[in-house]
């Protein structure tokens, strides 16, 4: 289980807006967070950090620089500070020859509402010429997932993105989609958006299946019976339903055609799963992949590349051993 303690944080990672009255938290690992400190209690500081709030516990803080003030002591017990310079604030960490970020720290629970503008940029309805589905970004680069079954026997893909622009909403398809990997049994497809005048996407953060608890809130975005940038709420019934020998998150937020490989989000904006199915004989009863499983799928990725060489296996193999040894009956049967 990943602890709930501030994580280290890597370079690589967004840059946070700037804050006026900005405050700045020097961490371990030669990190920072800038922000404006809202309080500061005996286990933690709280930071606004421009669109959401951060605990950082003071057992990761090196020292508090309140402004301009560089000479505040640091904090008691605290390891002594980095010599070399402290990197760019940052919001999320991303591992090393990983697609994707998960939240640096643990964000501050928000209303639905305020999610939604947030976060759904990062939410693209997946289309091919037998149906549509949803999916979801995981990084700037435009690589995105969703369901296998969306794309199930289909290589002509386009995506659906709104991109926020001065407040509204612009409306954009990309049509040059490649299919990167796809695990069927696992009923997930990583695709890339390889268009030249693609932007830098609205990506998503991962969250942890660990720290899911059964009645957690939770809400989806997808596109529901073709539905655009549908909202549904409820709460997680179970973590861990099993059907068909896997486990499934249980949820009552309304899963219908169209949500499948969407994200379902806590009230942190994490995704913790994609939806994948409903039961048509009762309502209340939909199912998303855990998020565990989809970070599993991302890291062996090469285990599941596609091959466009043969675009109906799932799978990608090595080439055979060659049987020539010389002989006669060899080199007949490798003409054969």
């Amino acid at each position: 289980m990943r602890s709930l303690l501030f994580p280290a944080l890597l370079a690589a990672s967004v840059a946070l807006p700037a804050i006026a009255a900005t405050d700045t938290l020097q961490l371990k690992d030669k990190a920072s967070v800038s922000g404006k400190i809202l309080t500061e209690k005996k286990d933690m500081v709280v930071l606004d950090v421009g669109y959401t709030v951060l605990s950082v516990p003071r057992n990761q803080i090196v020292k508090v620089v309140r402004g301009d003030d560089e000479s505040a002591a640091p904090v008691k017990g605290a390891p002594k500070p980095a010599t070399a310079p402290v990197p760019a604030p940052v919001l999320a960490q991303e591992a090393a020859g990983s697609l994707f970020s998960v939240a640096a720290g643990t964000l501050a629970e928000r209303p639905v509402k305020d999610w939604v503008d947030l976060l759904g940029e990062g939410v693209v309805q997946v289309r091919t010429p037998s149906g549509l589905g949803s999916g979801f970004f995981i990084n700037e680069d435009g690589h995105l997932i969703t369901n296998f079954h969306v794309i199930e026997g289909e290589t002509k893909l386009s995506i659906e993105v709104y991109h926020l622009k001065a407040g509204q909403l612009d409306r954009k398809s990309y049509k040059d989609v490649r299919i990167v990997a796809m695990n069927k049994f696992a009923d997930l497809t990583l695709l890339k958006v390889d268009d030249k005048d693609a932007p830098k996407f609205k990506r998503l953060l991962l969250g942890d299946t660990d720290l899911l608890s059964q009645g957690d809130r939770v809400f989806a975005i997808g596109s529901p019976l073709g539905l655009e940038r549908t909202v549904t709420e409820g709460i997680l019934s179970t973590t861990s339903r099993q059907m068909q020998g896997d486990l499934f998150l249980q949820t009552t937020a309304q899963i219908n055609p169209g949500n499948s490989g969407g994200p379902l989000f806590n009230l942190r904006g994490e995704v913790v799963g994609v939806t994948n199915m409903k039961l048509t004989f009762g309502e209340g009863l939909g199912f998303a992949i855990p998020v565990d499983q989809v970070k599993h799928f991302l890291k062996h990725r090469d285990a599941y590349a596609y091959d466009n060489d043969n675009p109906s296996n799932a799978f990608r193999y090595l080439e055979p051993p060659s049987r020539l040894r010389g002989g006669p009956k060899d080199a007949a049967a490798l003409a054969r």
